[in-house]
């Protein structure tokens, strides 16, 4: 113990976790992106936080290899390798010391990083839940594996050249398995979460699966004892015998790892409903204000043949799965989507009735002037419900492009007769429930 108070205040170990800190913290707050400011934010939700500081181990986990990697040179710079050689004491016991400073220091500064999200996310009034253990937890064992790894290979191979070569080997290794998580699948997803990062937070309602933390603290742990054992063997046998945890531990977890990193969060989307009016458990404390505009919106609609009853929110809605169900009874919601992400309390009325109730088929569409096209369309239905031509929520090109014919329409359509109008609308809601034609045509009868 007196051996580890000394290696605390002394050594490379409190550099190592305030290089954490200061890394992670000025990414998150000096770059604009990839993190984003949406509901998605490091910020807004505790399993977000959790898994962007796991993100950012794409660019910690380099420094924290070069870090180990650093400290485990300390004795060959000094050159009393043969003089603790000689010493009757066990050499696991002096490298317990070095190593448990620095495994200490690092999860401190892991931590202090999450910390950093979770006060915000306390502050914000973010959904409270558990899920954030488990991501949480792995990425403690992360730095503290990165840190053992990095100082066995160094005590393996003492050269200036080995911290900087294992921080950038590293650095590519993980920005390689990161970006192919889930997504691009260049490697089979069980092999991408060999990295102890994770990609970036897309759907909040979206959260680790729990075999993913489990096959990763398998795998970490193999890593971790290997770097340890690497730091203290004294033959080459022994340097040998202690390459078989980590590869234990990647025999074990491959099998446990899953094809996919995310799961949907079950308890966090379960629906909780006042009346018509349906938003997920993670909204609800947003119930009380959305509410009044849903009822709103939907007697507004009710002045349409066969309108929709219900509004109800879709927390996860996948393209491969159908994307944002259509139907003619449901207003449908999507708090991550292009619209409501955006949108203000004052906004949601208008987002709510525009395309009368039906939602974008934006991703269903691959051509700009089309999409242009529907969110004039949108619009224009939107203000003839309340009242008020103004632009939506959108991408700002989009809001741009669709202003003039926007304007045009909505002219247009208050130009006839209140049937007509009705009926017009109704053309335009049959599209958007559909995706098959074009809105603004439906809207003006072809005259745009």
């Amino acid at each position: 113990m007196r051996a580890l108070r000394v290696e605390l205040r002394r050594s490379l170990a409190p550099w190592a976790g305030l290089l954490v800190v200061a890394t992670a913290v000025a990414l998150l707050y000096s770059l604009s992106a990839p993190w984003w400011k949406g509901p998605e934010a490091s910020d807004a939700q505790w399993h977000s936080a959790a898994q962007w500081v796991r993100f950012l181990l794409v660019f910690l986990w380099p420094l924290v290899v070069g870090a180990g990697a650093v400290a485990g040179l300390r004795d060959h710079r000094a050159g009393t390798g043969d003089l603790f050689a000689t010493a009757a004491r066990p050499a696991w016991q002096r490298g317990a010391a070095t190593a448990g400073a620095l495994a200490i220091y690092l999860v401190l500064g892991y931590l202090v990083v999450f910390a950093i999200g979770a006060v915000q996310v306390v502050w914000h009034g973010g959904y409270p839940h558990l899920a954030w253990l488990p991501i949480t937890a792995v990425g403690a064992l992360a730095v503290v594996a990165g840190g053992w790894l990095g100082m066995g290979v160094a005590r393996v191979f003492p050269s200036a050249l080995t911290p900087p070569l294992l921080a950038v080997t590293s650095l590519v290794a993980l920005v390689f398995l990161t970006i192919s998580q889930d997504r691009w699948q260049t490697l089979p997803n069980e092999v991408t979460l060999l990295s102890p990062a994770l990609g970036a937070v897309r759907n909040v309602y979206e959260t680790v699966s729990l075999a993913a933390s489990a096959g990763q603290a398998i795998w970490l742990t193999g890593l971790a004892l290997s770097g340890f054992g690497l730091l203290v063997a004294t033959s080459v046998r022994l340097r040998a015998l202690a390459l078989v945890p980590a590869l234990m531990g990647a025999a074990i977890a491959l099998p446990v790892l899953p094809a996919r990193t995310l799961v949907l969060d079950e308890a966090a989307s379960t629906l909780v409903c006042r009346e018509n009016v349906c938003l997920s458990r993670m909204r609800e404390s947003t119930l009380d204000s959305f509410a009044p505009v849903a009822a709103e919106a939907l007697r507004l609609l009710a002045k349409l043949p066969n309108p929709p009853t219900k509004v109800q929110e879709v927390p996860l809605p996948r393209v491969y799965e159908g994307g944002v169900p259509r139907t003619a009874d449901v207003v449908p919601v999507h708090f991550n989507g292009d619209a409501f992400k955006r949108a203000q309390q004052g906004d949601w009325l208008a987002e709510l009735v525009a395309g009368a109730g039906t939602p974008t088929c934006f991703g269903e569409l691959d051509d700009g002037q089309k999409t242009i096209r529907e969110a004039a369309a949108r619009t224009a239905v939107a203000a003839w419900f309340t009242g008020d031509l103004k632009p939506l929520k959108y991408f700002r090109y989009i809001r741009e492009g669709a202003a003039e014919p926007a304007q045009r329409a909505f002219d247009s359509l208050r130009g006839l007769p209140a049937d007509q109008q009705v009926a017009r609308v109704s053309a335009a809601r049959a599209v958007g429930l559909s995706c098959r034609g074009d809105q603004l045509t439906a809207l003006t009868n072809g005259a745009l």
